[in-house]
């Protein structure tokens, strides 16, 4: 999709499932049920979206997904279907992973930066060989920290090989990746999570990650279970989907099934609504 100067697109790495209770946080079932349905198991479907944009200085990938490190029982445990294969990640939008000058992983969660690496001979290698990975330098060190309840969603086989090849750029607080491809800090989620923020010849657009994983989760209070800081994510949701919906910016979804980008309003009873590009953007099969 054209934006700007820039080329976007959607690689859908994988589909998963997650708990809907810790998707939805306090939100009773009977209500984000009628959104995002839960199967018999209690999971939300989800997809895995990685978000390529071509710029005139080089080609940035936003997130890894799962990757395909995962042993039998695990994947039935997250319902883990995969879409891609980690040594042609890029495929079906005509790349190979050799052409990414720039990762950008906004946390170190096992489906963000799972897919950060692949193994070859039996050895753990950066699955994009000539990128720098853009990681923010509080997440990371939480990461080696994390208490009984966090530590559960960091593997540090995700992430040590790309130390160890010389390609992470520890950042610290907000910073440029790219002309016009920015990072943003918000927290909530993780202390150190970022969005990233993106601009060219006058459009913008935001990739939240998991402060907004979902198109279900635009309404600030519909927060996860999963974040680390559920009340300060809230009032962060508050202000970045307030400024996405009064500038009309691009807003592209994490996790989202279903069409992961488009629009967002308010309506008249202040509540925000999501309108979804045409699937004619996107280069992918639409979970129903």
């Amino acid at each position: 999709m054209k934006f700007g100067d820039f080329e976007l697109s959607i690689v859908r790495e994988c589909m998963f499932g997650l708990d809907g209770g810790a998707m939805f946080g306090v939100v009773p079932k009977t209500l984000w049920n009628k959104l995002l349905p839960a199967d018999d198991e209690n999971r939300c479907r989800m997809a895995c979206n990685l978000l390529l944009i071509e710029t005139p200085d080089g080609r940035v990938l936003v997130e890894t997904g799962m990757g395909d490190r995962w042993t039998e029982q695990e994947m039935q445990r997250y319902g883990h279907e995969p879409l891609t294969k980690t040594e042609h990640m890029l495929a079906d939008v005509g790349l190979k992973n050799e052409d990414i000058d720039a990762v950008i992983i906004s946390h170190l969660h096992f489906d963000h930066a799972g897919g950060a690496v692949r193994k070859v001979d039996g050895k753990l290698v950066p699955t994009f060989p000539n990128a720098k990975y853009y990681i923010q330098k509080g997440e990371w060190e939480f990461s080696y920290k994390a208490n009984a309840r966090a530590k559960a969603s960091y593997r540090p086989e995700d992430y040590e090989p790309l130390e160890a090849a010389g390609q992470v750029v520890l950042v610290d607080g907000d910073h440029e990746v790219m002309p016009g491809v920015f990072v943003r800090v918000t927290g909530g989620h993780t202390s150190h999570h970022q969005v990233v923020y993106f601009e060219s010849q006058g459009e913008k657009g935001v990739y939240f990650a998991d402060i907004v994983p979902t198109k279900s989760h635009i309404q600030p209070a519909w927060v996860m279970g999963y974040d680390h800081f559920p009340l300060a994510s809230c009032d962060i949701k508050s202000d970045w989907l307030g400024r996405a919906a009064r500038e009309n910016w691009l807003v592209v979804f994490d996790h989202e099934p279903g069409v992961p980008w488009g629009r967002l309003s308010i309506n008249e009873k202040k509540r925000f609504e999501f309108q979804a590009l045409s699937e004619d953007t996107l280069k992918l099969p639409i979970a129903r």
